[in-house]
């Protein structure tokens, strides 16, 4: 899993961008948000992989149900782990006095959060 720390004025898209170059993977899992077919576009021509991501209701074009179907345990997996991460690591707690202070307190609980998840140590 890739993640980017920013400061809360970065524009989601190029932090999704920083993410996608951290992990050269032909497939990612986006947020509703990034639904622009341009944008789409040119991030598989510039990196060849796929953004997936559900549709919105107001949304032009509607994928099947199917892909509905398909995706949305997906995004549950993810809001699942976000959760966890809140709840139980309280991830939305960490204070620090410098991004990379941020970022180290953060590279710990995906440490601990991972070694949890494959049973290597039990909390």
């Amino acid at each position: 899993m890739g993640y980017v720390v920013t400061e809360a004025s970065c524009r989601d898209r190029i932090a999704a961008e920083s993410v996608i170059i951290q992990i050269p993977h032909p497939y990612h899992l986006g947020d509703k948000g990034f639904i622009r077919r341009d944008w789409q576009k040119r991030l598989y021509e510039a990196y060849p992989m796929a953004l997936w991501t559900p549709s919105r209701k107001n949304q032009n074009h509607h994928p099947s149900g199917a892909w509905e179907k398909w995706i949305q345990p997906k995004r549950k997996n993810d809001r699942t782990v976000f959760l966890v991460l809140v709840d139980q690591y309280r991830i939305t707690e960490i204070r620090a006095n410098s991004m990379i202070g941020f970022d180290v307190a953060l590279d710990g609980i995906w440490l601990a959060y991972s070694l949890a998840t494959l049973g290597l140590v039990e909390f």
